[in-house]
């Protein structure tokens, strides 16, 4: 036996409020360095019933920018709000 699972997706949990094996329905949390942080919540009634951590960090890496290019700020000479360009405030 070599082989064996490396992960398990939750289709459905037990659900105290509902008192009840439900379908779930999977919400991202967080997104972090190290993985990806997934709510389980009850496809009936919305009360989490679990958690998962999905350990690959590729998520991550799509969502930060790519090193050495900072993120464009707004020009600071730009026209100001309220005033037609050319027109400067006294």
């Amino acid at each position: 036996m070599g082989e064996g699972y490396e992960e398990f997706e939750a289709t459905s949990l037990f659900c105290p409020r509902c008192r009840k094996a439900v379908p779930i329905r999977k919400k991202l949390l967080l997104v972090l360095p190290t993985g990806t942080k997934y709510d389980y919540l009850c496809a009936e009634c919305g009360l989490p019933v679990g958690a998962k951590v999905d350990h690959d960090p590729t998520e991550f890496r799509r969502t930060a920018p790519p090193p050495g290019r900072p993120g464009r700020l707004p020009e600071a000479g730009g026209p100001r709000r309220g005033f037609p360009p050319g027109r400067r405030r006294r």
